[in-house]
Parts: structure tokens; sequence; C-alpha cells
């Protein structure tokens, strides 16, 4: 465990603060009406906080502010989702990853699709900038529609968009569908197993280092058997 100075690289002495929604996407996070969470996320911070000697503190913001609220310094780092890429590295620090998913396509039950060859002329929504919006980008003849994040449940106002008939099929994360929902169906994933990881300010090396140490310390086996036992193990 860490030792009480390394505390001092944090916003609040002796605190993790860590940005993410308040939304329910189970397993990956759940917020009960007392603001305590449950899921693979919640769990996997508080093994890395626990090993880091900090106390654990969440901030919940629309994901549309999840980088501002970063620079504003309200907040240490993101922990919801964020995928570590080449361009989100050009403005923020990552610590090591502490999970990996790849991404799927969901369509309505009753749309055969099972290949991206078969979504020529389809339009596929996806969070716009996202890592998901640069692989319907990828379909080829497909048309990507980018959804602006800025709402209260991103992903459930997606699939509403996608039950209505607005469009055609929608991209995400495969955990987000690992849970049966008979409204959709999961037409094929891509395996592209992208790391997610805490992104923090790009001057935060210190705090950066203090994660990369507590990841690697931290049984997030445990919390990834625990909450998402359909899917293997990345780390």
């Amino acid at each position: 465990m860490e030792s009480q100075s390394s505390q001092s690289v944090t916003v609040e002495p002796g605190v993790l603060t860590l940005c993410c929604s308040s939304l329910d996407v189970p397993p990956l996070f759940k917020t009960g009406p007392d603001g305590t969470r449950s899921g693979y996320e919640p769990a996997a911070a508080e093994a890395v906080a626990a090993q880091a000697g900090l106390e654990l503190r969440w901030l919940f913001r629309p994901w549309a502010d999840f980088e501002p609220a970063l620079m504003r310094g309200e907040c240490d780092a993101i922990w919801c989702g964020c995928a570590i890429t080449p361009e989100r590295e050009r403005r923020m620090a990552f610590s090591s990853p502490y999970a990996a998913f790849s991404e799927s396509v969901v369509v309505r039950p009753d749309d055969q699709v099972s290949s991206p060859e078969e979504l020529r002329g389809r339009r596929v929504l996806a969070i716009a900038g996202s890592t998901n919006f640069a692989l319907a980008e990828s379909f080829a003849g497909a048309e990507a529609v980018p959804f602006d994040a800025d709402t209260d449940d991103v992903l459930g106002d997606m699939l509403v968009l996608l039950r209505d008939g607005e469009v055609d099929a929608v991209v995400d994360d495969d955990v987000c569908f690992v849970e049966p929902d008979p409204t959709i169906r999961v037409a094929f994933t891509v395996p592209t197993a992208n790391p997610w990881g805490a992104a923090c300010r790009p001057d935060d090396r210190e705090l950066v280092a203090l994660l990369d140490r507590a990841i690697a310390g931290a049984d997030l086996r445990e919390a990834w058997e625990r909450w998402i036992p359909q899917l293997p193990f990345p780390l």
C-alpha cells in the first residue's frame, strides 16, 4: 500500500476523486439513490484506491462534461469507460489499463444483419468522437451517425432511436450488452479489445505513476469475475 506522502498528488489530500456518470449501465456500474455504486468499474476503482491508501469519492457529470470537469480540476481522473486512444493521449495522461473491451453492433430483434458487409446502406449510430464511432465509420457503405453525448442517458437514448427505427444499428462496447434485452439483438462483435484507463490531466505524471502501481497491485481479476463472468478477463 502506498505511503501517506503519496496522497498529496490528488486534488484533495487523501482522497481519489473520479469522474463518472450516475447512470445505470450494468454490469459496468449502477448508482443507488444514496450514491453507493456497484459494478465492475466501481469495484476496480475501490480496489485501486485501497491499494494506493486513498479514500474513493465519485464526481458525477454528463458524458460530455467529463474532460472539461477534469481540466477544471474538479476531479483527479475520469474512470468511466475511457478507452486509451492516440487522440486522447494527446490531450490527457492515462494510467495503465484496468480493463479492455471489444465492440458490439446491436440491431432490432427481427433484423438479420450478422456482419459489417450487411450494414451497407444502413444508418449506424455511435457516440460522436468515440472509438465506437470510429468503428462505425469503418463499415464500408454504412452511414455513420454521430450521437451527441450531452444527454442524461446516452446509451438508453441511442437504443430508443434504434427501437423507433430512426437508425438501423448502434455500436457500443460489448460489456453493455451482456445482460439480456429482448428489444435488441447483438448482430456481431468486433474484437477490438480497446484498453480502458484512468484519464488524468497531462501534467499529473505523479498521479499516473501512483495509479499504475495501484492497478498492478489490485486484484482486478476478482472484481472482473464477480461482475462480468460472461467475458474473459483481458489483463
